[in-house]
């Protein structure tokens, strides 16, 4: 049913219906493409880890009891600069392995392999796309990822494997730049508060009025420009939400609001497609992904999510108790994470994301 707002003049109807099975004959057909993707938390929510933003149970929420100047400060590039302790020590609990992509990030190589999928563009720093087998040339990382990294200064690449020992090791080793004269903090290309989104990101935008179908799943459209992208599509681009809650303004003839789970949705989707076979192939291969000694989450996926946010708020909380500890004994000349802070880094700062710029949010 068209929402109050558009006409079919302004918008010329191009599904049959606003509905799965509409839009699955829609996606069979040779008018389909080109399919763009839109991803936010909500689809890695099944895989074990949570998300930034929801209210009381997200990440943000629960780090706001802790020593930090502002919740987000974990992403903040000059505190960063000022004590790295908090990032890394998030970084080891949400490192690249330890999560297993979800079905829907299957369905993603399902569109690939059906020669569907033009871009996913993606909010989330996991990897989980690539990790599912997504072609990494297919793939914007709107927000960066763990995929690379770099040293902060120099602005050096840093090897995988190197930084990869460093935050995983025991007692956190905060990586610096292998350059002799600079030796920066080396961070992963994730954009923080207070830096400038990826320019392949900006590159990309235009390629949207190539788009058949765009696909939302699983965020909230609060986070710009990344929610802008929506309404740059073509006008007669059928929309398709799939996620928790009704978001956006999915308002044009041709929206279709597909309300649930991500990964019950897509399922729902890919039986009316003819998929649902390839789509437990290509997910049972996603096992090899994880890697050695990690274990997928228990069943119930919300309980996994929130028992991992608490995890990971203590180790936090434990890091800046270390931190502030250091700091009062003074530097030493080891390199782990803990005498590697500049002095007076954990002092209260009342400064708030706010008031650095930036196109980047987590």
């Amino acid at each position: 049913m068209t929402k109050p707002g558009y006409t079919t003049d302004q918008y010329p109807k191009v599904l049959e219906g606003n509905d799965l099975e509409a839009l699955a004959r829609y996606m069979k057909s040779d008018s389909c493409r080109n399919v763009f993707l839109m991803l936010g938390a909500g689809v890695s929510t099944s895989a074990g880890i949570p998300d930034f933003r929801s209210p009381g149970t997200g990440l943000y929420a629960n780090l706001a009891r802790l020593n930090l100047p502002f919740p987000e400060a974990v992403f903040e590039i000059e505190f960063f600069k000022k004590n790295p302790i908090p990032f890394y020590t998030l970084a080891k609990e949400l490192y690249p392995g330890r999560f297993r992509p979800t079905p829907t990030h299957s369905f993603i190589t399902l569109l690939h392999s059906h020669s569907l999928l033009h871009t996913c563009f993606t909010q989330n720093i996991d990897t989980l796309e690539r990790r599912a087998g997504v072609p990494a040339h297919k793939i914007i990382e709107a927000h960066g990822s763990f995929a690379t990294q770099r040293c902060i200064e120099c602005k050096t690449p840093f090897d995988a494997e190197k930084i990869k020992k460093a935050v995983l090791s025991e007692e956190i080793e905060i990586p610096r730049c292998e350059r002799r004269r600079c030796r920066g903090l080396v961070k992963p290309d994730i954009v923080f508060f207070g830096e400038g989104l990826p320019e392949q990101f900006h590159n990309s935008i235009p390629n949207l009025q190539e788009a058949d179908l765009l696909i939302v799943l699983g965020t909230s459209l609060t986070v710009h420009p990344f929610a802008s992208l929506v309404d740059l599509v073509p006008n007669d681009c059928p929309r398709v939400l799939i996620n928790l809650d009704e978001v956006g303004h999915f308002n044009k003839p041709d929206d279709v609001l597909l309300l649930g789970k991500c990964d019950d949705v897509v399922r729902e989707l890919c039986k009316e497609l003819g998929w649902e076979e390839e789509l437990d192939a290509a997910w049972e291969k996603t096992k090899d992904s994880l890697e050695a000694g990690e274990q997928e989450p228990e069943p119930e996926p919300e309980e996994s999510a929130e028992d991992e946010v608490e995890k990971i708020t203590k180790s936090l909380e434990q890091a800046l108790k270390v931190s502030d500890k250091k700091d009062e004994e003074g530097p030493s000349s080891k390199s782990k994470a803990s005498d590697l802070v500049e002095p007076g880094s954990v002092e209260e700062d009342k400064t708030s994301p706010a008031e650095f710029p930036t196109e980047g949010k987590l």
